[in-house]
């Protein structure tokens, strides 16, 4: 297997956000700020990695009939070690992100590159399957962050960028403005890969 096509496949080609649509929940929720996605996007990443990885290794001893219930206690342990890790070296982003680390365990993303990728494939190509996946994820979710925290606050990543006459467009550090900024970037992204495809 190409290595590098499947890196692309998870950055762009089937990128989980903006081409699959799935793990919706922390993508709206969490985004308020660049880093917070950031955050989110890497934790996520580093359960991805590991967990296709260590599926890949065990795939010949799972027995089928209870292949997703080992995938969760799997996806659990990882999601457990970032989530203490985050607690241990990053407390801030932790209690930023809260209740959506220990989600990361039903997170459809991990789940379905688990059934559909890591199960049936090597370690290394399940590794790279993982990293291409998870940057793809944390790419999105750092975007869409980015464009929320410049609207909303006008700052990016914290660092005010527009000083003190910058009036802030709350909207898109709330709800609606989670759903109105995905929407436009969902058009931008699949604009911009159907005119490569062309």
């Amino acid at each position: 297997m190409n290595l590098a096509k499947i890196l692309k496949n998870g950055l762009i080609d089937e990128n989980p956000t903006f081409v699959q649509v799935i793990g919706m929940c922390p993508t709206l929720a969490v985004t308020t700020s660049a880093i917070n996605g950031l955050g989110m996007g890497l934790s996520t990443a580093a359960v991805l990695v590991c967990s296709n990885l260590a599926i890949s290794l065990i795939r010949k001893v799972i027995p089928d009939k209870i292949r997703i219930p080992a995938f969760v206690v799997v996806i659990a342990t990882f999601v457990t070690i970032i989530g203490m890790l985050l607690k241990a070296y990053v407390p801030a982003l932790d209690n930023a992100l809260g209740l959506y680390i220990p989600l990361i365990v039903v997170n459809c993303i991990i789940l379905a590159r688990a059934e559909a990728f890591a199960f049936k494939n090597k370690p290394m190509a399940s590794a790279v399957d993982g990293l291409g996946m998870g940057l793809g994820f944390s790419l999105a979710l750092t975007v869409l962050g980015t464009v929320r925290e410049l609207l909303g606050n006008g700052s990016i990543f914290g660092f005010a960028l527009f000083g003190s006459h910058y009036v802030p467009m709350l909207m898109f550090v709330l709800p609606p403005g989670a759903f109105l900024t995905l929407g436009f970037l969902f058009a931008g992204f699949n604009k911009l890969k159907n005119k490569k495809k062309a």
